[in-house]
C-alpha cells in the first residue's frame, strides 16, 4: 500500500468560494491494476458531475480524459506488486478555478519524459497517453517523492477554458 504521499510543490485550495463548486477534493488509493485504473476514472467523472461539472461539457471530458490517462499509465509503467496508487483530483485557483489532478505511484525508476519533451508515438498501438495529457493540460509535469520511493505524475486542466466561470 503506498504511504506519506507527499508534495514538494503542494498547492493551496481556493481563497475564495465558487457557489457552484465550493472547494472540492477527492483522494483515494487504487489498486495499481486496470480495474483500479477504470475505477479511479469512473469516480472522478461522478465527484465533477457532483461539484457542478456535468457530463459532456468540455470541462468535464477533458479533466476525465487527463485522469484516464495518468491513472492507466501509473498501472502500466508505475506497478509495483502489492503496491496501490494514489489519485487526488481537486480544484485549486491560478488565479481562476482550474483542476488539479495528481496520479502517485511507487515506482521511482520509471519517470516520464518533461513537458515537451514528449516523442511522436507515430502509428504505434500505444505510447499516446501523455500526448493526449500534453494536449489538454494547461501544464502538466511530474516530481519524485521526497520520503518514499516513486513519483507523481500530475496535470492542471484550467476550467475557464472549458466553460466555467
Amino acid at each position: 500500500m503506498t504511504s506519506n504521499i507527499d508534495s514538494p510543490h503542494r498547492t493551496t485550495q481556493p481563497t475564495h468560494h465558487f457557489p457552484h463548486l465550493g472547494t472540492p477534493s477527492f483522494a483515494m488509493r487504487f489498486t495499481s491494476t486496470p480495474r483500479g485504473a477504470r475505477l479511479a476514472r469512473r469516480l472522478s467523472a461522478v465527484r465533477l458531475d457532483a461539484w457542478g461539472l456535468p457530463y459532456g461539457t468540455e470541462t468535464h471530458e477533458a479533466v476525465v480524459l487527463i485522469t484516464a490517462e495518468l491513472t492507466a499509465n501509473a498501472v502500466r509503467h508505475g506497478h509495483v506488486q502489492g503496491r496501490d496508487f494514489h489519485l487526488l483530483l481537486r480544484v485549486v485557483e491560478r488565479p481562476g478555478p482550474t483542476a488539479r489532478i495528481e496520479v502517485t505511484d511507487t515506482r521511482g525508476e520509471r519517470v516520464p519524459p518533461r513537458p515537451g519533451k514528449l516523442p511522436a508515438a507515430g502509428l504505434a498501438d500505444d505510447g499516446r497517453g501523455l500526448l493526449l495529457v500534453e494536449g489538454l493540460a494547461t501544464r502538466w509535469g511530474w516530481y519524485p517523492r521526497t520520503q518514499a520511493p516513486g513519483k507523481t505524475v500530475w496535470a492542471e486542466y484550467d476550467m475557464t477554458v472549458g466553460g466555467v466561470d
